[in-house]
């Protein structure tokens, strides 16, 4: 997956900003408020997803105009395309000139992978976090396992209805049982895809953080799991303490993933800058698992990674992530002075210069 070319006109504050990136690395410098977080926003709406930092379409028009439009011209599998996004009350997507249903029908036409501020959540946030992170990440290569998810997560409501009840009238137990039978059951196929994901996972990320910390530290990641072994059992088992919570408390929807460096809880241990590498090398791994599982690399996008990253850990993010065209925004071009390879693009009031 290579981008050939992307121009944005009216999008937030790009009044007409054109790239024609090369097919390594891309650095877009300039201070802040200068767009150059929003060509990387831009590139990301081609995979069809919502925007990694607002949902609001009428924000995304420039102040002042009726509409805006943005237009990738990339190469997928050796053939080239072009998709066409507009915005004015709505997003209307294109897809070599023909009208799509939807933005989100763009969707595995082009794939890109993110990495922005907010995703050192993913390290120092909350267990929901990852598991979104979780099944985000492998809706994307089994699709199959949205509907299980989706209907595991309709059980789960279901039962939260039925426990609130359930001390007043005991009677709801046969509903209860319905319904945890069917939470193991979806819950079972949960926590098999999840596993299986981190173990694809893993063949990439302790090598991908080696190179980031340059073999001084060792990043190990585990499923953490209260309802892997006997869901149905424990469901039971916790009617009592649930009824009085209103909440299901043990399943995939409660399980979390643990990130440790050299044995100690990055979450809980990790300076500011381990966990932005841990968050880092996790979005390379799951660009390399989408390379293996689709024969191709997406691209990667890096909003901001550079901050924090001591001058080895930047030097691995300019020069070592191989096979993979890359766009990197960054406000300190002495962050970038060790750039071996790459194109650099300079942006000043909403247009590239």
């Amino acid at each position: 997956m290579i981008v050939l070319r992307l121009e944005c006109k009216n999008f937030r504050n790009l009044s007409c900003a054109e790239l024609l990136p090369n097919d390594g690395m891309n650095v877009i410098c300039g201070e802040n408020a200068q767009g150059k977080t929003n060509l990387i926003e831009a590139i990301w709406f081609f995979t069809g997803a919502k925007s990694f930092r607002s949902t609001k379409d009428d924000i995304f028009v420039k102040f002042g105009e009726e509409k805006a439009i943005c237009s990738l011209d990339f190469k997928s599998n050796g053939i080239e395309n072009n998709a066409r996004i507009e915005i004015d009350q709505k997003r209307n997507a294109f897809f070599n000139e023909n009208k799509l249903n939807s933005v989100a029908s763009l969707a595995g036409k082009f794939n890109a992978v993110v990495f922005s501020p907010t995703d050192l959540s993913l390290v120092s946030g909350g267990p929901n976090i990852r598991r979104r992170f979780l099944d985000l990440s492998i809706g994307q290569i089994y699709p199959s396992y949205i509907s299980i998810l989706k209907n595991y997560l309709r059980s789960v409501t279901q039962r939260n209805k039925v426990i609130k009840d359930y001390k007043y009238d005991s009677t709801v137990s046969v509903m209860l049982d319905v319904f945890e039978n069917e939470i193991a059951l979806s819950g079972r196929k949960i926590i098999e895809f999840r596993k299986r994901y981190l173990k694809i996972l893993n063949e990439f990320l302790p090598s991908l953080y080696d190179g980031i910390s340059k073999g001084k530290e060792i990043l190990k990641t585990n499923y953490i799991s209260l309802g892997e072994e006997n869901l149905l059992e424990k469901l039971k088992e916790s009617r009592k303490e649930d009824m009085y919570t209103g909440v299901t408390s043990v399943g995939p929807h409660r399980d979390d993933l643990e990130f440790k460096i050299n044995d100690l809880s990055a979450r809980s241990f990790g300076s500011q800058g381990q966990k932005r590498s841990v968050a880092l090398a996790v979005k390379l791994a799951e660009a390399e698992v989408i390379h293996k599982k689709t024969g191709e690399c997406p691209v990667i996008l890096l909003d901001d990674v550079m901050s924090e990253l001591d001058k080895t850990r930047q030097n691995f993010v300019l020069n070592h992530i191989e096979g993979m065209q890359s766009f990197l925004t960054c406000c300190d071009e002495s962050n970038i002075e060790n750039l071996k390879k790459g194109k650099v693009f300079r942006i000043r009031n909403g247009g590239v210069l």
